[in-house]
């Protein structure tokens, strides 16, 4: 498979998986493409910079990509954030890291547990920052266009 059908195929399956989560908590249908499209553009945005830098920075800059189109999406269809926030973000969660570095710890491979720990966690706190500087933002710059302007 070519690099571009690999993007498209992964990029589809996030969105697919964020609708999933979306179904699981119970976020109203009328959202769920919204909650597709913004969990694959911010999964496409990982993809596409993760070859040039380190996890935790291309997981920073799809989680700015995911809490700013979150915010713009709550502001246009007058909806919490969050309904659009957490089912975008869980593509993007270090999962199979936090798996991995309790599988290596219960082994006995101490080092390669403390590698994958290490990276989850910078994973992690790279989401953190990223929601907490997007939420800085003044909620008049995701106004703009729109009646409340």
């Amino acid at each position: 498979m070519t690099n571009i059908g690999y993007l498209i195929l992964q990029t589809l399956a996030a969105a697919a998986g964020t609708v999933g989560f979306s179904l699981l908590f119970g976020v109203p249908v009328r959202y769920f493409c919204h909650c597709g499209l913004i969990g694959g553009a911010g999964w496409f945005l990982y993809l596409l910079t993760l070859p040039a830098t380190t996890s935790a920075v291309a997981t920073f800059a799809a989680t700015v990509l995911v809490i700013l189109m979150s915010r713009w999406f709550a502001v246009r269809k007058q909806c919490p954030v969050t309904i659009f926030l957490i089912s975008g973000i869980l593509p993007l969660v270090p999962g199979a890291g936090i798996y991995w570095a309790s599988y290596y710890a219960v082994t006995g491979h101490m080092a390669k547990a403390f590698d994958t720990g290490l990276t989850a966690l910078k994973v992690a706190i790279a989401i953190v920052l990223g929601i907490v500087f997007v939420f800085e933002l003044p909620q008049k710059l995701f106004c703009i266009g729109t009646r409340k302007s």
